[in-house]
């Protein structure tokens, strides 16, 4: 696999040594339920079907621009807090970065800090699908832009 775009690869760092400072994983549930707060909000219009992340025991909706310099922006919401703040953890370190760069990324940082390990299946299949949907949208995007 390429190696990250310098974005997002500084992005996962930031996150890694953000979760490194808690010991306890109920103080990483709170910084993630935090995180959730700052998710940019989809578009209420567009809480449809099509912008629902299937395999998810939430509801998410997930929604891809394009930005004027071409980078993919991200908005999302979901009806569970630790859901929420998933998401918005996948758009902290994806969001208005390069398409291409969205799709070939190595999400290192999922299992340095331990979400694997700690989720339940059902979330771990929700965060699982959520990545795939992302990847599909840059994915997507950039065929468009080239």
């Amino acid at each position: 696999m390429a190696p990250n775009h310098p974005l997002i690869e500084s992005r996962q760092q930031e996150v890694i040594e953000d979760f490194s400072v808690f010991d306890d994983w109920m103080d990483k549930y709170e910084h993630l339920i935090d995180l959730g707060k700052d998710v940019p909000t989809i578009d209420g219009a567009r809480k449809t079907e099509e912008h629902l992340i299937k395999g998810c025991q939430s509801r998410v909706w997930l929604a891809a621009d394009v930005a004027d310099d071409g980078a993919v922006v991200f908005t999302a919401d979901s009806d569970a807090i630790i859901t929420k703040g998933l998401v918005g953890l996948m758009v902290r370190v994806l969001s208005n970065a390069p398409a291409q760069a969205i799709a070939e990324a190595n999400l290192h940082f999922l299992d340095a800090i331990g979400l694997h390990q700690h989720l339940s299946p059902t979330r771990s299949n929700g965060l699982a699908s959520m990545v795939q949907q992302m990847r599909l949208y840059a994915a997507a995007l950039a065929a468009q832009q080239s």
